[in-house]
């Protein structure tokens, strides 16, 4: 059966929206039509080549939809019911999970070099970071299936897939903020606006965000920062004016930058503890003396899909969905149809906050 997509012919190369084929789902394999599917920079990372992926390939790892067909063996989920696709799918036997650690298996994305579909003239498709959601519908292994919980919108559910999850669990996992704490979050992207709001569900007392877009200041606000500073050379000066001259008890950078990186761990305070989710290249080099790593006593740690289980995580979040804690709906700027992809990684390439959404 043909279906739209959106096609990365090459590194580097536009995107084309073309019909691709899908085969019925072989054994082990789901096949969901898409509600919606969000435009992550990891997508942007992935098409110009700053985190590798075989190609050509149909991009696009955060969605949810409706289970359409299941392969033999799949009994978690059944035609007609919504799901949430889950682009890093524990394997439950490598180290890592072995240890517990299950968002930094292995083999989570082992499936991102298979076949998966193929194009009208028969070339061959791969499905980037294993779910390949910017397509009308896709056939992914059962392992990359969650079902959706009641109570969840199901188009809004798509930000379950990875920014709120990464936003969540840098706050909740990694950096496992309490009560009371103070919080700076560097950048209010989709992510960002995603850690704002988790910050506040972890009861942080004040929550700074930070910017170079004056723009997102309404938008920050709104996920719950208590104050906006504008990114500069004195950012870290500021946050530490904002906190009796300490800094805050906890930084995330949710922008993979190395200057955006060094302000976060120059704005936390002595003791604390600085959280890097932002996804940069190799070009991006933080140096530290030291001297400093000693005086300072800080702890800075890389996170990995905010260190989440998605099957333990995403009930978690549906229940502050329902809740009312969680608003999944205040980190889309934009709704867009499949062909506004490239429009909207110009936007994040210009700093435009948020989260598009490609509604089917």
């Amino acid at each position: 059966m043909a279906v739209r997509a959106a096609v990365l012919p090459a590194i580097g190369a536009p995107l084309e929206i073309t019909a691709v084929d899908l085969p019925d789902p072989g054994p082990g394999q789901v096949r969901v039509r898409l509600a919606a599917a969000g435009v992550c920079h990891s997508d942007l990372s992935l098409s110009n080549g700053t985190m590798r992926v075989p190609v050509p390939a149909v991009l696009g790892h955060e969605g949810a939809g409706t289970v359409v067909a299941v392969g033999e063996g799949v009994t978690h989920v059944a035609p007609g019911a919504p799901a949430v696709l889950n682009w890093a799918p524990s394997c439950g036997r490598c180290h890592a999970c072995a240890l517990g650690e299950v968002w930094l298996c292995a083999n989570a994305l082992n499936g991102a070099a298979d076949v998966y579909a193929r194009t009208a003239d028969g070339t061959d498709l791969h499905p980037g970071l294993n779910v390949a959601a910017f397509a009308e519908e896709t056939v992914v292994s059962a392992s990359c299936v969650l079902p959706l919980p009641q109570g969840v919108p199901l188009v809004d559910a798509a930000l379950l897939g990875c920014a709120v999850l990464t936003g969540y669990g840098a706050v909740h996992h990694s950096a496992k903020v309490r009560p009371g704490e103070t919080v700076a979050v560097f950048g209010a992207g989709g992510v960002g606006l995603a850690t704002l709001q988790s910050a506040r569900i972890a009861g942080a007392s004040r929550i700074i965000a930070v910017d170079v877009s004056p723009q997102k200041e309404e938008l920050a606000r709104a996920a719950g920062a208590t104050d906006y500073v504008l990114a500069s050379d004195t950012t870290a000066r500021e946050i530490r004016a904002l906190t009796g001259k300490q800094g805050v008890d906890v930084s995330v950078e949710c922008v993979g930058r190395a200057v955006s990186i060094r302000a976060a761990w120059d704005a936390t305070r002595r003791g604390g503890r600085t959280t890097v989710v932002g996804i940069g290249g190799k070009d991006q080099e933080v140096t530290f003396n030291a001297l400093e790593i000693f005086h300072w006593g800080r702890t800075l740690s890389g996170c990995v899909y905010g260190n989440t289980d998605p099957a333990r995580d995403v009930p978690v979040l549906a229940e502050h969905v329902r809740e009312g804690r969680l608003d999944l709906s205040a980190l889309v700027t934009e709704r867009i149809a499949l062909e506004g992809i490239p429009a909207a990684f110009e936007n994040m390439l210009a700093g435009k906050g948020g989260r598009a959404l490609v509604v089917f």
